[in-house]
């Protein structure tokens, strides 16, 4: 007797290739989110995410009533601290009265990419629905990120703050204030940071990897590339 086929995995807007609007993504978040902040969860590990989650979510919301959408931009390497960053700007998009097709955003790739991270990056972006810019560093030039967001900053006159996944324990994290927003100094082109996930913990950013209840795209490729 022939074995039945197994079922079709279940649908989920993140995971199976499909490509929703930016609308229906940001309500899938949106309301994942919200159950999971809204869940008695069992681990100390959990909570701490959970209080995390709420504090960030308030930056990011400070920001959204602080400036324009068009005027917003984020800093994208498709790592995990900017993953968590990502999710939760966009799960505050759901019901913004004039969302666009993709959302402005900007990538300085490292100085020596790893294929497999650049592809990462480049597909995440797509499923997320991130306009993303490339700007590359020169590798030889005293400053060559600075350089990097001067050429996006020229080119994109209307981004006024853009969002980065630092976190305190990153090189210059420390110096960064608790409340979210540094403008920029030291030479650096003129634009406000905004750094939402400033006070997570390395342990709370992989429990989202692996405790919310939602799945993050190719997973089995960001564990092993991105990794430690």
């Amino acid at each position: 007797m022939t074995e039945a086929a197994p079922p079709d995995p279940p649908h989920h807007p993140l995971v199976n290739g499909s490509s929703p609007t930016l609308r229906t993504l940001c309500r899938t978040l949106h309301d994942q989110i919200t159950a999971f902040l809204s869940e008695d969860v069992p681990t100390e590990r959990l909570r701490a995410v959970q209080a995390q989650t709420r504090t960030s979510l308030a930056i990011i919301q400070a920001a959204l009533d602080r400036y324009d959408l068009p005027s917003l931009s984020l800093s994208y390497n498709g790592g995990k601290d900017c993953l968590v960053l990502l999710i939760l700007y966009l799960s505050l998009l759901s019901t913004h009265p004039s969302l666009p097709a993709s959302l402005p955003a900007i990538y300085i790739p490292p100085t020596h990419p790893f294929s497999s991270v650049t592809a990462f990056t480049m597909e995440s972006a797509r499923r997320y629905h991130l306009a993303l810019d490339v700007h590359v560093a020169d590798e030889g030039a005293k400053g060559g990120m600075k350089e990097a967001f001067a050429s996006y900053l020229a080119k994109h006159t209307e981004v006024e703050a853009i969002f980065v996944g630092t976190r305190r324990t990153d090189p210059h994290g420390g110096r960064l204030s608790a409340e979210g927003f540094d403008v920029t100094d030291g030479g650096w082109p003129r634009f406000m940071r905004v750094h939402p996930v400033i006070e997570w913990h390395y342990a709370e950013v992989w429990a989202v990897c692996f405790d919310f209840p939602f799945p993050f795209p190719t997973m089995d490729v960001w564990v092993w590339v991105v990794g430690g």
